[in-house]
Order: structure tokens, then sequence, then C-alpha cells
């Protein structure tokens, strides 16, 4: 699975223009199941991202974790991030899972990530969504696993 994590100080995620999703101090995180993605590969992503310590400590240093600060996180799938842009000016996604596999991987991501204690919102699963942040630094990580 791959994941773009940005350290936001609020963010909010609107569907035909009702707020679906809004979080305060955490991450907006962005994920994409990939072809040959599993369970396991969501559960292992959720406890890294849960133990990412990208948050300031009493000395300014990323040293805290999003456990550590009892941050939310808002999850929005993203199958864009599975673009390939090695040809031509148009992105290929086919590296992407399939629909109702994707849709399947990211709900259980967002149970798993929940079940280790964070609290979470979601965007809608292939919606048209608009994702407003401030994002934090700003502070963007990519992650596979």
């Amino acid at each position: 699975m791959r994941a773009l994590v940005q350290r936001v100080s609020s963010a909010s995620v609107t569907v035909a223009d009702e707020v679906i999703g809004e979080i305060g101090p955490g991450m907006v995180i962005l994920i994409c199941a990939m072809e040959g993605d599993d369970a396991a590969k969501g559960k292992a992503l959720a406890a890294k991202i849960s133990k990412l310590r990208i948050f300031r400590d009493d000395d300014g240093k990323m040293n805290r974790s999003l456990v550590d600060i009892g941050g939310a996180a808002l999850v929005v799938s993203q199958f864009t991030l599975a673009a390939d842009t090695s040809r031509g000016n148009r992105p290929g996604f086919s590296a992407a899972a399939k629909p109702d596999v994707g849709e399947a991987l990211y709900q259980g991501f967002v149970t798993d990530l929940g079940a280790l204690g964070i609290a979470t919102a979601t965007g809608a699963f292939g919606a048209d969504m608009a994702v407003s942040l401030v994002n934090d630094g700003p502070v963007t990580i990519w992650i596979d696993v």
C-alpha cells in the first residue's frame, strides 16, 4: 500500500458541498491500495503511521507520534498515487488495485488505525472530493509498504 502523509493543524473533506469528515491537529493520510496488496499490508501501514514521529516535542524536534499527541487522522482514498508517468503525458493507473479490492483495503486500513487508538475521519471512496487542509511545517512524507 502507498500513503502520502501530511502533518496538519486542521483538515476537512467535502462531497457535494457537505463536509463529511474533519479533524483538528493530526494527519491527512492519502492512501492507495496497489495491485497485489492485502490486509496484512494495510495493518502494517497503519502501525507504521501510528508510530511515525513527525510531531514536535517540547524542544521543537520531530520526536512525537500521532498516538503521543492524541491527534486524529483524516483518511482519504487516492488511487492517483499509483500514477505511472514514465511514458507520455497522460498518467496510467494500472498499478492501483481494482476498485472493489481497493475499497476493502481502504476500509480495513481505517479500522486498523482506529484499533490503534487513533480517532479517524474519512472521505468517501470513489467520490469526487474537495480536501482542505492546513499543512503544519509543512511536513509531507511518502510511505510504501
